[in-house]
């Protein structure tokens, strides 16, 4: 776990709760993002809370240290004589008496006398942690980190996790461990013949380090062949594939040079098919095409499939096709077979996007850990999941719940699936785009060009853990902002690949402020769980310390360009896709101004090039979608989906160094 702050800054209130004139109702107080239900009268979940301005002394004040502008230094002093140098007087006058002491009184401050430093005025949250999640699941690379197979000890109230932090206090009946977390106590053993000494003897053996990986029990399960997964890929061959761009401009001795998406399409499948054989030669390969039917090749050896009308628009027939069709053989043995069906590949006819997404996630569900590749120029505008313009009233709604049921079918059966459109086309990327945000695939608009490259980086995304589940404890009296108004915050993940970077944000509750500052540290607990890719179902706990402190002890330049950038590029995505544009703005120029006090006080220039064109380009979609009121277009869709994924420079030179190092 990284943390933006060294300190748990206990006195952050959202923007505008301490300041007057700033709420909507003109009342001079805000609301929560997440309104934090607390003992004493505070109310429950969605119901706004208040803050009186004269509750708290706080005002949510930072320090930062005045830049000295050149020109206003004053001149130097002229030196001081000490008392020691004679001088000479007139003789009508006695002399001086001996001075007290031999050295000058203090010289006042030059340059900024009386300033000192300074302060500014904290709106964004410092208090944010990020989690480098394809890292933590790795367990390959977790040598050093304390693994057991002892079952977890959770607390009957929170289930937080017994660790380093915990304190037991044993008697001869009983061992009692109060949670650092919520306050309960936890009778561990209790007296009985045999059940008592049996179960003490487990807690004593219990690991309780800071970081503990809890293991399955070994059993007699068949191998895993980890290579044993599935590439399907999905390409639109409608009649608008059919585009044609210029590729090599004419000239006096021939004519300019022409090539079609279809054309463009083939050529990059081409390529994978001979990447595939020369680097995973037993991997599995299938093909999918469709325009206003949907055709399964399967590996390409064997009849094509062919759904159209009813087919089109039956949810567990589409499902039952791809699930039941002819397992593909590895590309070793059908590498021939695809290549010529590929080069078959003939454009025509509408976009049966829907089913034909529906029955490549089918057919790849079968192997834990595979691909669907999407490729296609135009949006569904026939059978499941089609969005075209319609007269009926109850075509297009269905539309985002489609998508939305078919990326959760395929997460939950830990499938990857990457979605990529042509540039100059409105493809609906807003709501396709969900079968690619929610299994951790990729989001791209491509062009004749670029689509072969990225077909490649696709098919480098390897699943390293799938069904992954992160929950954060935190003190009993904090909340997560915009997320869980409880101290306890579970966030499901999903499929997991190199590189997932995901960052929490929390927050004291106002009537436990004064509670935690007499507190010298507070705990923090991350519990991972997530099954390998061998299929087992693996626990990993980590438990650290924050030392508590008010905003403004802080000094700017101390605070973590990396986490706050990369969490506001995150926050800001989530917020933008659920229409909440508003705070998704408010978000940003708190962010902006904080990122900007922190490079003055510590200048990093790539750091502050990378996220502050983040913040300036979702500023812009916030800007336009404000100002038109209207849907994402492809283009910004792109933009949120790859800033939901943002992850920080130095994970990525991390990521770099990895794949020099094998």
């Amino acid at each position: 776990m990284e943390f933006a702050c060294s300190h748990v800054v206990c006195n952050w209130r959202p923007e505008g709760s301490l300041a007057e004139g700033s709420d909507e109702g003109g009342s001079g107080l805000s609301v929560y993002p997440c309104s934090p239900p607390g003992e004493g009268g505070t109310p429950g979940p969605g119901v706004p809370l208040r803050l009186s301005v004269t509750e708290h002394m706080y005002d949510n004040r930072i320090s930062v240290i005045p830049q000295q502008e050149p020109g206003i230094v004053p001149p130097p002093l002229p030196p001081r004589r000490f008392g020691s140098q004679k001088q000479p007087r007139p003789t009508s006058l006695p002399p001086p008496p001996p001075p007290l002491s031999s050295l000058p009184p203090p010289l006042p401050a030059r340059g900024a006398e009386g300033q000192g430093e300074q302060s500014i005025r904290l709106k964004a949250n410092v208090n944010v942690l990020s989690l480098s999640v394809g890292r933590l699941v790795d367990i390959s690379r977790a040598s050093g980190i304390q693994t057991t197979q002892s079952p977890v000890i959770h607390c009957g109230r929170c289930s937080a996790a017994l660790s380093s932090l915990s304190s037991i206090q044993n008697t001869q009946d009983s061992s009692v461990w109060l949670c650092e977390f919520c306050g309960l106590q936890n009778t561990l053993s209790t007296s009985g013949p045999g059940a008592g000494s049996k179960v003490g003897l487990r807690v004593r053996g219990a690991p309780r380090g800071r970081d503990v990986i809890y293991l399955p029990l070994q059993t007699d399960q068949d191998y895993e062949n980890l290579e044993d997964v599935m590439v399907v890929f999905c390409v639109d061959i409608s009649g608008s594939m059919s585009v044609t761009s210029e590729v090599s401009p004419g000239n006096a001795m021939r004519s300019p040079t022409y090539v079609s998406r279809q054309q463009s399409i083939q050529d990059a499948l081409q390529r994978a098919l001979s990447s595939l054989l020369q680097t995973s030669p037993h991997r599995r390969v299938a093909m999918v095409t469709f325009n206003d039917e949907v055709v399964v090749y399967g590996d390409g050896s064997g009849v094509p499939v062919s759904l159209r009308d009813w087919a089109l628009v039956d949810y567990d027939y589409l499902r039952q096709q791809g699930q039941q069709y002819n397992t593909p053989h590895c590309i070793a043995e059908s590498y021939q077979h695809l290549s010529l069906r590929v080069k078959e590949l003939r454009e025509h006819g509408a976009t049966a996007l829907g089913p034909a997404a529906l029955v490549s996630v089918a057919m790849a569900s079968r192997f834990v850990g595979s691909k669907v590749i999407l490729c296609t120029d135009g949006r569904a505008n026939i059978g499941l999941g089609e969005m075209e313009e319609s007269p009926a009233p109850f075509s297009s709604p269905q539309s985002p719940y489609f998508y939305r049921q078919l990326a959760n079918e395929a997460a939950n059966s830990g499938v990857i699936v990457s979605v990529m459109t042509f540039e100059g086309t409105d493809c609906r990327l807003a709501e396709v785009g969900l079968l690619a945000d929610q299994t951790g695939g990729r989001v791209n608009i491509v062009n004749i060009g670029t689509v072969a490259t990225e077909i490649q980086s696709a098919l480098a995304d390897n699943i390293l853990a799938t069904s992954v589940t992160a929950t954060l404890l935190a003190a009993d009296g904090m909340y997560f902002p915009y997320e869980e108004c409880n101290h306890r915050l579970v966030r499901e993940i999903g499929n997991v690949t190199e590189g997932v970077e995901i960052t929490f944000q929390f927050a004291c509750k106002p009537d436990s402020t004064e509670s935690f500052m007499r507190r010298d540290r507070l705990p923090f607990q991350l519990q991972l769980s997530f099954i390998t890719r061998d299929q087992q179902k693996v626990t990993r706990i980590i438990t650290e310390q924050r030392r508590v402190t008010t905003s403004s002890w802080l000094w700017a330049g101390s605070l973590n360009m990396s986490v706050l950038g990369v969490h506001c590029a995150q926050l800001v995505a989530r917020l933008t896709m659920k229409g909440r544009v508003h705070e998704a703005q408010r978000q940003l120029r708190a962010q902006q101004d904080l990122l900007k006090d922190i490079s003055e006080q510590r200048p990093n220039p790539k750091e502050e090039s990378i996220y502050g064109n983040w913040i300036n380009t979702m500023t812009t979609i916030c800007d336009d979608l404000t100002t038109d009121s209207q849907a994402l277009s492809d283009e910004a869709a792109k933009v949120v989906y790859q800033m939901k994924r943002a992850s920080s420079v130095c994970q990525s030179r991390r990521k770099q160094t990895d794949m020099v190092a094998l």
